[in-house]
């Protein structure tokens, strides 16, 4: 990325805020372990274990990477069942030390995700930058960096029990990079990283070779992409660093027309794909809120309250904003490749989940193969932190990556049949069980076919924002209804959400314009032209008429359930290498109903994160209008199920914010 020349100056305050505005780019190697830290010449370790950690922020998370494996990862939301939970993950920390049979002393390095004190550096510039605007923001920022932020270190050692081994701290944009290369399937590759800030950085270009990572290039704060989409979802009513993928999902509805107003008034875009942000339109330096008053006018009128109804001009902006990301990424892919010479990419970062943008770059063959890591949000920050000490800075072989060193990225805990049943046989629950694993998919298979969803809680839980059939919501994807139904009455969400599909990998391309496999339902791909229904003339103008429920009616497919409006879908392969018991439910539908797909979401209601214990499942089934839950081989019949009190599932429903 290359430095961008500023506009003439012409607003108030223009040169002192030069430094926060120009896009930075730096060249640097990144170095090695400092030698305090270094094992000691001697030294033995009959296996090095290393804890990452991301925390206080958003999407808390720890990691445990043992001499070079991954053995375990999990959010802590999914233990305090707190969306995005932003604290110190101590429950995610001793699941992986459990899952790895140690204690706190067997830890080698515990390494974190940020350099806080640049943070913190950043921060005070930009107040500096913009005083005495920003004061609330930054009276609010500064009670947490005095308490808790700016003694980082005392917190980690408090958090996990005493922990008194070395600390190591990585960059933000060094974590994402390590966290996407690291597992990746490549030798070499070039990274890219994109996010809403980390330090300094907004975004980086690398190169990865073997088990070494080099940042080429850098963008920095206050221009991000991130924060840029992120601006567009808070101004169209959806929550910052929760609701993007909504405003992902409400693209399709809606058309362009702002892309030129974006282009020529909010911003620049770059030919490296860096961009310059006009901070006049913007408020995230100084202020509590994402946009201001001139960004307000120019696309007239103020955010919309999260409760208002969605008009035709977000509909539109969300379409705009999703067409600026997808050629800003593009144009970073081709400067990448040009400037690494490499013909494959890793992507990580939050950015990296717009799947629709990943979509558009695999059909623009920029790289032949693309690898995107599953956790690419802050999550994902504290296994790339870990792997980029084993890796980089502690220099250890990184061993042939040919297959998928992420495990399907199924890193989370799973859960015993005796433990299961002692749940359900506690609290005198019906289910019948199962112990031949045929028996078991023929009757999951048959429920799925008659039109039943089913909860399916199997095996460890995933690492990542996705469900990716471990702790997920099953339904049959032929089913017109089943769209509605389960935003409705399972899942209480807006009507315009997609569904994903869960297809057989040797039957992907039977179904989607996708040649590969998509694992982790990071790409988004067109359903085949065969597969796509022929409108009549009123299907096609409830199709693009204005009401939202009525244009998600219309089944566009001969599997309506999971094919957006603009005849996509979020595309996850399923193998029997990676998904097991999943696969082969899959396939035993197939041999039932001719189709070798079904819809996947994730087993949780809005706002709620996904399920994590058996428990958490059973309340999930049980205030929502789920038919039937599978619990490993236990199977459980709504109707054979005590009614709760409609109160008692209100207040399980009101328990969890909208995201």
């Amino acid at each position: 990325m290359r430095e961008a020349s500023l506009p003439p100056t012409e607003s108030p305050g223009r040169d002192a805020r030069c430094r926060l505005e120009a896009t930075v780019s730096q060249f640097r190697a990144i170095g090695t372990l400092p030698a305090w830290l270094a094992p000691r010449a001697g030294d033995t370790f009959p296996q090095m274990n290393i804890l990452g950690i991301s925390a206080f922020y958003h999407d808390s998370a720890s990691a445990l990477v043992s001499d070079g494996r991954i053995v375990a990862a999990a959010q802590e939301e999914r233990f305090t069942r707190i969306k995005h939970d932003a604290s110190f993950p101590r429950c995610a920390a001793e699941y992986c030390l459990d899952q790895a049979g140690i204690d706190v002393d067997s830890l080698d390095y515990v390494v974190f995700y940020e350099k806080p004190l640049r943070t913190f550096d950043r921060l005070l510039e930009t107040y500096l930058a913009f005083a005495p605007r920003g004061f609330s923001s930054f009276s609010r920022a500064m009670p947490l960096w005095l308490t808790d932020k700016l003694h980082l270190k005392r917190k980690i050692r408090k958090g996990l029990g005493g922990y008194a081994g070395p600390l190591v701290f990585t960059e933000h944009h060094e974590a994402h990079a390590a966290s996407a290369f690291f597992p990746s399937p490549f030798a070499e590759s070039a990274v890219i990283t994109a996010d809403g800030v980390g330090e300094w950085a907004t975004a980086s270009i690398g190169r990865g070779s073997g088990n070494r990572l080099e940042i080429l290039s850098e963008q920095h704060f206050p221009h991000s992409l991130g924060l840029l989409y992120s601006a567009f979802t808070y101004y169209c009513g959806f929550r910052v660093n929760s609701g993007e993928y909504k405003l992902m999902g409400l693209a399709p509805y809606g058309e362009p027309v702002y892309r030129d107003l974006i282009l020529e008034h909010v911003m620049r875009l770059n030919e490296d794909g860096s961009v310059w942000m006009d901070m006049a339109y913007f408020n995230y330096c100084q202020g509590l809120t994402m946009t201001s008053s001139r960004f307000h006018r120019l696309f007239g009128g103020k955010p919309r309250h999260p409760s208002d109804p969605l008009e035709q001009r977000h509909l539109d902006l969300a379409s705009s904003v999703q067409v600026v990301i997808e050629e800003a990424m593009l144009r970073m892919c081709r400067f990448a490749r040009a400037q690494t010479g490499m013909n494959t990419l890793c992507l990580a970062g939050g950015v990296a989940l717009n799947c629709v943008a990943n979509g558009q770059l695999l059909r623009s063959g920029v790289f032949d193969d693309v690898f995107v890591q599953p956790a690419a949000g802050d999550a994902g920050g504290a296994l790339g932190a870990a792997l980029f000490v084993w890796h980089h800075l502690l220099a250890k072989t990184r061993a042939n990556p040919a297959g998928d060193t992420q495990r399907g990225s199924l890193l989370g805990p799973a859960f015993g049949r005796a433990e299961i049943r002692a749940l359900l046989d506690g609290e005198g629950m019906s289910y019948h069980h199962y112990s031949e694993e045929t028996d078991l998919l023929d009757v999951v298979s048959q429920l799925l076919s008659e039109g039943n969803v089913v909860g399916w809680f199997q095996g460890r839980m995933e690492y990542g924002p996705r469900a990716l059939g471990c702790r997920s919501i099953l339904a049959d994807a032929r089913s017109a209804e089943m769209q509605s139904r389960l935003n409705r009455k399972i899942k209480y969400r807006e009507s315009f959400r997609p569904f994903a599909p869960s297809v057989l990998r040797e039957h992907v391309n039977d179904y989607f314009d996708l040649d590969r496999e998509s694992p982790y339902m990071t790409f988004v791909a067109d359903v085949c032209p065969q597969e796509r229904r022929a409108l009549s003339e009123a299907e096609l103008q409830d199709s693009t008429g204005s009401d939202l429920a009525k244009r998600v009616a219309v089944a566009r497919s001969s599997v309506p359930a999971i094919t957006h409006v603009d005849c996509s879908a979020r595309v996850q392969t399923v193998d029997e290498e990676r998904h097991g018991r999943y696969y082969r439910l899959v396939k035993r539908f197939h041999e039932q109903t001719g189709v070798p797909l079904i819809v996947n979401t994730s087993l949780n209601i809005r706002g709620e994160p996904i399920v994590g214990t058996p428990d958490d499942a059973c309340r999930c089934f049980l205030n929502t209008d789920m038919d039937a839950l599978v619990l490993e081989d236990a199977v459980l019949l709504k109707k054979e199920q005590a009614d709760l009190p409609e109160a008692v599932s209100q207040a399980y429903r009101d328990a969890f914010q909208p995201d």
